[in-house]
């Protein structure tokens, strides 16, 4: 037999399987019937084998090898169709499974309730998550690693900036609330009330902390930072101790139970409210419609973020 199969002539004996007749068939195709007569019979010669037992005057009768074939068929038929849907999926931008990589506080505080949404719709793409930091998000971006990135950016040098390694939205300004343990039944601490006490930051040279130091710069201070980590929630957890004053992302600390423990530090008139931009990274070139919804989705929460 050929090492691939005649589609042709397979669909033409799938409509004798259906219809019972080549009469009936040769109708339900458009041929005469002696084109199907043709079909079938060089798909024998193919074959090797007797597919149909032909008898006058009655309907036709499958042998045992033309019933396993016909079984065969309707498989790679079905196979087929799913691969056309698929294929025409993907000429649509459609598809099966979404790698989106998200900083550690906007997977517990921003996504749940986006892939909820998401996950409540009949159909769309797995969505496949990763928490990944954005230094080293961006590779993976750039390897084809992760089709999506949720970033941040503290200050406008700081990558990612454009490029034609990747295509960049910004979803939103989070601002960055300087707090402090609370002190029950005294008043708000001002910031120069906390120029004494030890301060939380990230390492030396990580993006919150050169922002900290640009801006305690131009307001002429010099926070003392002994406490240093890129954990947030580790950050949160010392300035709750009463511990420590720290800039803490408004995420992390917009909900009733989120603002417990701690109180916002005043500032001094004409402080520069700070923020860090929340970003959507993906490779250059259409995205498909999955991720423009998303990037939809994650600047409504960033908009609902409220302190």
């Amino acid at each position: 037999m050929r090492s691939k199969p005649d589609l042709k002539l397979l669909s033409t004996f799938m409509a004798v399987v259906d219809r019972g007749s080549m009469a009936e068939a040769a109708a339900a195709l458009g041929y005469v019937p002696s084109a199907v007569s043709q079909h079938i019979a060089a798909l024998e010669r193919d074959m090797g084998i007797e597919l149909v037992i032909r008898r006058p005057g009655s309907r036709l009768i499958l042998t045992a090898a033309g019933r396993s074939l016909a079984h065969a068929t309707e498989t790679l038929f079905d196979a087929t169709a799913r691969f056309q849907d698929a294929a025409n999926g993907i000429s649509n931008r459609e598809i099966a499974e979404l790698r989106v990589g998200a900083y550690p506080s906007a997977m517990s505080h921003l996504l749940p309730g986006i892939l909820s949404a998401l996950k409540s719709r009949d159909r769309g793409p797995r969505i496949r998550l990763i928490i990944v930091e954005t230094d080293r998000g961006l590779p993976m971006i750039r390897s084809g690693d992760l089709d999506l990135l949720i970033a941040y950016r503290y200050l406008p040098e700081d990558p990612p900036t454009a490029s034609g390694e990747w295509a960049i939205t910004s979803v939103g300004q989070e601002p960055l609330i300087l707090v402090t343990g609370t002190r029950p039944g005294r008043s708000p601490m001002e910031l120069a009330q906390c120029l004494e006490m030890e301060w939380t930051s990230g390492h030396v040279h990580s993006p919150d902390r050169r922002l900290l130091h640009r801006w305690a710069g131009e307001l002429g201070i010099s926070p003392d930072v002994t406490l240093e980590t890129e954990d947030l929630h580790s950050m949160l957890a010392m300035i709750r101790a009463g511990l420590a004053v720290g800039l803490i992302p408004a995420t992390l600390i917009s909900g009733e139970n989120d603002r417990s423990g701690i109180e916002r530090v005043v500032l001094p008139p004409g402080a520069t409210p700070l923020h860090r931009e929340v970003l959507a990274v993906s490779r250059p070139g259409t995205r498909p419609p999955i991720i423009n919804e998303l990037v939809t989705l994650l600047n409504e929460a960033v908009e609902r973020v409220r302190l």
